[in-house]
């Protein structure tokens, strides 16, 4: 999945920051949803990523409590960005 086309699907822009707090809040509800229906793991996974950029990611556990290896992938990533943002 390409981040800038995920970005301005839900956006329509690939600068969530710069919108006004109505739209993003707008783009943000989108991306809840698709994130909440869908069901293939990688597609999922993916908008969790997105979801965790923007600040508004639910944690792991709650987010892949049906898929252990996603929720274990997604331990390892946060632990891999909380190094790098340390470092």
């Amino acid at each position: 999945m390409d981040l800038d086309a995920l970005l301005t699907h839900y956006f329509d822009t690939d600068e969530p920051e710069a919108l006004a707090p109505e739209a993003r809040a707008r783009g943000e509800e989108r991306l809840r949803i698709d994130f909440g229906v869908e069901q293939e793991p990688s597609r999922k996974f993916a908008l969790w990523v997105v979801m965790e950029g923007l600040g508004i990611a639910p944690l792991p556990a709650e987010a892949f409590e049906k898929h252990p290896a996603l929720k274990a992938a997604a331990d390892r990533y946060l632990d891999a960005a909380w190094k790098l943002e340390r470092d």
